[in-house]
Order: structure tokens, then sequence, then C-alpha cells
């Protein structure tokens, strides 16, 4: 009865397709007639405007009301997060970069570092540290500049590992910096090879922001 009272038959369809936005597929309709762009996590939809079933989306209902469109959501209320355009499913882990290691969970994700945050200070056999890019490698290495002759020397050379292993030592990680979105929690740690107090910062979301309304194309 929908179909009957929503779909014209034959299918009028405009030339060109539309241009959807990244990570959002070209679909046919809920009249199965023409291709219109599929709605993403959060995004409104109704019976035309379908949602992106390849990640596991459909359109509810639940808290619309009457006579009102739904919001894409995951089917059976499965928990999951979009980065980039892209949903993981609750538990995945997924790297976006060579730097950071995130794991979805509850609807947002948390990230660690995977590069050494040390701070390395000035010592009598290393007055000038300087931490910089070496290509080829993901993480910047600290490396020791000699002002007089400017020579570059591996930080790794002239700062030996401790002879003992020192007593761990670190503070509770912090709150989320932000309360929708992306944000970052810190704490302050000893737990490196060198033994040395260090911020380390992660990348938190405790849960998506909502959604900006949208209007439904004509």
């Amino acid at each position: 009865q929908v179909c009957a009272q929503l779909c014209r038959r034959p299918c009028y369809c405009p030339w060109l397709p539309p241009r959807c936005p990244r990570g959002s597929p070209l679909v046919l309709d809920g009249c199965g007639c023409c291709k219109v762009c599929a709605r993403r996590l959060g995004e409104p939809c109704d019976f035309l405007h379908v949602c992106d079933q390849s990640q596991g989306l459909v359109c509810d209902y639940s808290s619309a009301t009457a006579g009102t469109g739904g919001t894409c959501n995951f089917e059976d209320d499965e928990e999951g997060c979009e980065v980039n355009g892209r949903v993981y499913r609750d538990g995945e882990v997924f790297q976006p970069s060579c730097k950071i290691q995130c794991r979805c969970l509850d609807g947002g994700f948390n990230c660690i570092p995977l590069c050494q945050e040390d701070v390395r200070l000035p010592t009598p056999d290393c007055p000038y540290p300087r931490r910089v890019e070496i290509p080829g490698k993901c993480c910047p290495e600290w490396i020791c500049e000699a002002q007089d002759q400017h020579l570059l020397r591996d930080a790794g050379a002239v700062s030996p590992l401790l002879r003992y292993p020192c007593q761990e030592w670190g503070t509770e990680w912090s709150s989320c910096s932000a309360t929708c979105g992306l944000g970052f929690a810190s704490r302050v740690s000893n737990q490196n090879r060198y033994c040395r107090l260090e911020t380390q910062r992660r990348l938190c979301m405790l849960r998506p922001c909502p959604a900006l309304p949208a209007a439904f194309p004509a």
C-alpha cells in the first residue's frame, strides 16, 4: 500500500545520478526505481531514502513521531562507531594511521598512541636534543645536535638503558576532554624503555555528537 502511494510507474529519474558524499554509495530508492545516495549512520531516512545496508544500517522509526521519517541506525540496536566515513563494529580494533590504534566501544572509541611520547631533557652528553621525523619510519626519534659541530647523533646511542628496571609509576587516565565527538585523555607515566616520566595521550570519544537535522531532497 505504501509502495503504491509513493512509487510512480513508470520510473522517472534524473538524467544524471546524484553526487554522494564520501562513504555514501549509490543505491536504488525504496521504490526500486532511481539511484539515490544511501543514508549514513545518524542521518534521516524514510521509505524512499534508504540507509546503507552494506554497513548494516536500517531505518529506525522507534523515536520518530507519527508521519515523520526515521533515523539510520544499526539493526537490532547493535552498537558501532563511524570514523572517516567507515563504520566499525563494537569491539573492533582499527588503525587510522601508523601512529595510533583504536577500539570501537559502545558507540564511541578509545585510541592509544603507538609512538613514544617521552620528553628528552638536555644533559651534558646531549645538550641540544631534537625530535625529528625519520624518512621511512612512522614515529619521530630523538637526536642529539652538537651546536658547535652540527653533529647529529642517535639519542639511543647516548642514552643507555637503565641497568636495573625501575618501579613502575603512573597516574590514572584523565577524563575525556570532550563530552561528545573526538577528544583526548592524558596521564603521566614512567612506563617506557628509558624509565623517564612522560606525558602520554590517547584519543577518546564518549559518544558521537548529535547530527544536525538535514532536509530531505526534493
